[in-house]
């Protein structure tokens, strides 16, 4: 069996300790041969630096690394260019001040090519590198990694000035790459925040954005078909641990977990960290949620008091903006891949966008609970196994019971009679959370419920209201047929309508009705 390229961004480096590489050199050829210069965005981790690494490595001409890939057969190996690879991820900018470590770095690179640069600012270095380089070499070709990491990694509160300033510098920096034309080859730059038309990006519109391009939607992550052709082994070795699961029983899983990300709504890829971290670990944990979480994306959310990020909509001017001292929450979950397209509504332009898969769901709902009630997002919101024991018990009062004494548990300081807006987010933080551990298919081709439990003998299925009535839920469960696609498990269903009474804080009333038995 091939290594699983844990950690590794390195095209080359995977290809030498004997890895698995996902041949995505198809899409690369496309992209070098029908334009010059793109701009992609993508989420942290999902291939943005193997990408521009693969095909720094296809201008080297290095046609042994690409032994039986589909491009060793569909590429001139002759056309070799000088490369400008800047990776912001490795420049020590937080120590050194931005505009320091781009001259260094610059000046690193004229080394390499043993050219003499003699200017002094970063742009201005810049261009001179490009001239000479086209000048000694042949036409170059600028890869750019995490463009946008200089203002990330400053976007709290304390920090923004910093971000600004990083802002401008790079604004100035990019600034001499539409001049450059002539002198271009190939120019790629990628990162998280998506591609403006204003802002650091305002000289640079002539670049081909295509974040979300068809064309381009499974350039990054991993297809199903991709999945199953270059990890069937490891798919084979895990599968006894997650016995009595068959192997289509897995693969669903790890669907559920891992799947789901779309900027097109229809390709839908997983998440490549968390796909090998699970063939690695053998167990569906949330590995990607767990490389970091911005502390500002958490106390935005906590300022603006929005907590229900299930289908909302956006407009495609808005997914394009972004500014550090005027973000959109919606904008700003959608780049750092929180929340991806479900559906696309061309005729208006209107996206709507939610949660890719249960990592990333159940993380987020975690951490948005924490924050409502000023606890540790590692503490449990909720107390699961025994409302799990309950349902195994078929003891459905009991099941109310624990719900109110779970809701009954939130401090009385951050109760109030004005605020029914926090009670509206944390039931149904709540109840989303509780529903995602019980089980991940909650969807339904006619809407989506709120959720599901399964056990030896029974599948229950939960809806909840607010401040209406019990009726109202259990209805939505028998006229949405939400019960149907269980009719073949040969258990008996049994509908649940909940309603939570704010004033009491507690559930006013519920209902229980067997629906298939």
């Amino acid at each position: 069996m091939k290594k699983l390229p844990i950690g590794i961004q390195t095209f080359s480096e995977i290809i030498r300790q004997d890895c698995v590489y996902v041949d995505k050199t198809p899409f690369i050829h496309q992209m070098m041969t029908t334009g010059k210069v793109y701009f992609l965005s993508r989420p942290r981790r999902f291939g943005k630096s193997l990408t521009l690494s693969t095909i720094a490595e296809i201008y080297s001409g290095s046609k042994n690394l690409f032994t039986g890939l589909w491009i060793e057969n569909n590429w001139n190996w002759d056309k070799i260019h000088p490369i400008i690879h800047i990776s912001f991820n490795s420049l020590n900018y937080k120590d050194l001040g931005l505009e320091i470590v781009l001259k260094k770095e610059l000046l690193k690179i004229g080394r390499k090519y043993e050219l003499l640069l003699s200017e002094t600012s970063s742009p201005e270095l810049f261009e001179e590198l490009i001239e000479k380089l086209a000048a000694a070499k042949g036409r170059v070709v600028i890869l750019i990694d995490e463009y946008d990491k200089p203002i990330i990694d400053f976007l709290e509160a304390e920090n923004l000035h910093i971000a600004k300033q990083n802002r401008a510098i790079l604004r100035n920096f990019y600034s001499i790459i539409k001049n450059a034309d002539p002198y271009i080859e190939f120019f790629l730059m990628t990162g998280v925040s998506k591609f403006s038309q204003t802002g650091i990006f305002s000289n640079l519109n002539h670049l081909n954005d295509i974040t979300l391009n068809k064309k381009y939607a499974s350039l990054t992550g991993y297809t199903q078909n991709e999945l199953l052709l270059y990890f069937n082994d490891y798919l084979q070795e895990v599968l006894p641990d997650f016995a009595p699961l068959n192997e289509q029983q897995l693969l669903e899983q790890i669907k559920q977990w891992y799947n789901g990300y779309s900027w097109d709504a229809k390709t839908r890829v997983y998440n490549p960290y968390s796909v090998l971290l699970f063939f690695d670990n053998r167990a569906f944990e949330n590995y990607w949620f767990a490389t970091g979480t911005p502390t500002f994306l958490i106390n935005l959310i906590k300022e603006k008091k929005q907590f229900n990020f299930n289908q909302i909509t956006a407009s495609g001017a808005l997914l394009d903006s972004y500014e550090p001292d005027d973000l959109d929450i919606r904008t700003l979950l959608f780049q750092t891949g929180y929340l991806t397209i479900k559906h696309i509504d061309i005729f208006n332009g209107i996206y709507t966008l939610d949660y890719p898969n249960r990592e990333v769901e159940q993380s987020m709902t975690n951490y948005l609970i924490a924050t409502l009630l000023n606890r540790s997002a590692l503490d449990s919101p909720v107390p699961v196994f025994d409302v799990k024991s309950a349902f195994y018990q078929d003891n459905i009062e009991r099941v109310i019971r624990i719900i109110n004494s779970l809701l009954k548990d939130v401090p009385a300081l951050l109760i109030n009679p004005q605020n029914e807006h926090f009670y509206h987010s944390l039931v149904h933080l709540h109840f989303r959370y509780l529903g995602l551990l019980m089980d991940s298919e909650v969807h339904t081709s006619d809407g989506r419920m709120d959720a599901v439990v399964k056990t030896d003998t029974h599948i229950y299925i939960l809806e909840f209201k607010i401040d209406q009535s019990a009726e109202i839920a259990l209805n939505q469960i028998k006229n949405k047929l939400y019960y149907q696609k269980y009719a073949t498990e040969q258990k008996t269903v049994v509908g649940i309508g909940i309603n939570f009474d704010t004033e009491k804080r507690a559930v006013g009333n519920y209902l229980t009705e067997i629906l298939i038995q």
